[in-house]
């Protein structure tokens, strides 16, 4: 089965925080927060998969409130930060929603991410990820980490499968 056509059976996202949905940078502020930033473009993809019926999972070893208020205010509820073994949480999700591996996407950048991208059909990685990961991916985005390599592999799988559309009326981003 070639890649594309494994694109068409995804029903699950899974993403990575830092390198994935943002660009990997964290901007340290005087009074000891970090500020990351997200690309407005993955962020249609995420809100429109959601209204589509697709299940999407962040799965990160950070924690960040306004990551999980960003997230959730893109329909996205299944939210797990400060997890320290992204496989082990990755089997739990799957089984609790009893999953078929073969449906799930997984996005990863670096190595936290290698074991639990090993479990899904389809382990896919923005164009700047660690080699490692390039090495397991069977899709990498030219898309770099936060630059919109989110919305590439959701545009992929929602257009191979007549969900991407332009009359949605989704609210605004």
């Amino acid at each position: 089965m070639n890649v594309l056509e494994q694109f068409r059976h995804i029903r699950t996202f899974v993403f990575d925080v830092d390198g994935v949905l943002t660009d990997g940078t964290v901007q340290l502020l005087p009074n000891g927060e970090q500020s990351r930033k997200m690309n407005i473009r993955d962020g249609y993809a995420l809100q429109l998969a959601v209204k589509k019926g697709y299940r999407i999972a962040v799965i990160s070893g950070g924690r960040s409130e306004s990551v999980i208020t960003r997230l959730n205010g893109l329909g996205i509820t299944d939210i797990f930060t400060g997890v320290n073994n992204k496989q082990e949480k990755l089997e739990d999700y799957a089984l609790e929603h009893d999953l078929l591996w073969e449906e799930v996407l997984f996005m990863g950048d670096d190595i936290p991410d290698y074991r639990a991208m090993q479990l899904c059909g389809l382990p896919v990685c923005p164009g700047d990820a660690t080699p490692e990961i390039k090495s397991i991916s069977k899709y990498i985005s030219p898309v770099a980490g936060g630059q919109g390599c989110v919305r590439d592999v959701i545009e992929k799988v929602l257009k191979l499968n007549d969900h991407w559309t332009m009359d949605e009326g989704v609210p605004s981003r």
